[in-house]
């Protein structure tokens, strides 16, 4: 068993202290928003106020998630977890998607109810919370903004931030409809609006969560390209028992056995075999297994069937 690894990670984790610095400012500007939004939501009889507070609350328990799992992600491996806890983002990926659809459920049920029972709104309330939460929220979304593309739960915080401050533009606009028109029933349908934008966000969300909780290759990597670059390597005949799957939010592993009948392969080929991979499709960990096909492997007879 030979295994190949490259020391540069193209798709490595934002700086810790960096990383850290944004989650603490990102859950202390949106948990002080959240008390004032529910007080406000309270105050001015604005479901509409309140359904944004539940959602920035779920956001503020998803960044805290988030912030916890990079922390774990960086500790070093010990003899019962190898790989370390690099998962950890993972399963804080997966438990954020379901605490938004919880978050979904509740604002729903209390948005038909009083759709059928209207109560008279304080737009004035309405309006001059929901700008606020448009500038706390997208000032919380540029924190994020670099390092959305390679972190899904980078980028799950970058897009709830920018959902947010969209939905709250949509409640000011609800806020002043009500003003000129005086129809309380804009506030839960506004409320329904609310709703979709964030079952409509967080359903990538859970889709790429439960993938990668699956151990799904990336939505990134071609799994056809990555075998025809393996099979195009000199003296490799065949490719079988290749897997690529996500170590965590941010690194991807990969495991293959290459037939090379005469192979005189040696570090400098295991090296730039990894150096390749990292550079062409980000696999930060590959593990290679060099055969000469004298035998069948026990994995390529199960792989055919």
């Amino acid at each position: 068993m030979s295994s190949g690894h490259d020391h540069h990670h193209h798709h490595a984790p934002p700086p810790k202290g960096g990383g850290n610095m944004a989650f603490g400012i990102a859950v202390g500007l949106n948990l002080a928003f959240v008390v004032a939004e529910t007080v406000a939501g309270l105050l001015s009889g604005s479901i509409a106020l309140i359904a944004d507070a539940g959602h920035n609350l779920s956001d503020v328990l998803a960044l805290l998630l988030a912030w916890g799992a990079s922390a774990l992600a960086v500790r070093p491996p010990s003899e019962r977890f190898t790989y370390g806890l690099k998962s950890s983002s993972i399963l804080a990926a997966i438990a954020n998607a379901a605490l938004l659809w919880v978050a979904i459920g509740v604002i729903a049920v209390e948005t038909i109810r009083r759709l059928a029972e209207p109560a008279p709104v304080a737009s004035t309330a309405m309006i001059a919370v929901a700008a606020m939460g448009i500038v706390v929220n997208a000032a919380s979304a540029l924190l994020f903004a670099r390092g959305r593309k390679s972190d899904l739960n980078v980028r799950a915080a970058f897009v709830h931030l920018m959902a947010d401050a969209a939905v709250s533009a949509a409640v000011v606009l609800a806020g002043i409809f009500i003003a000129l028109t005086g129809h309380a029933w804009i506030d839960p349908v506004t409320s329904l609006i609310v709703t979709a934008v964030i079952a409509w966000s967080g359903w990538g969300l859970m889709r790429d969560s439960l993938r990668m909780g699956m151990l799904g290759v990336p939505d990134d990597i071609d799994l056809r390209e990555v075998r025809h670059f393996l099979e195009g390597l000199p003296g490799v005949r065949h490719v079988h028992d290749l897997h690529v799957w996500p170590m965590s939010t941010t690194e991807t592993a990969l495991t293959a056995h290459l037939i090379i009948p005469e192979p005189r392969v040696g570090d400098a080929f295991l090296h730039h075999v990894a150096h390749e991979l990292e550079h062409r499709f980000g696999i930060g960990h590959p593990t290679l297994q060099i055969e000469m096909g004298d035998s069948a492997c026990a994995l390529q007879q199960s792989e055919a069937l």
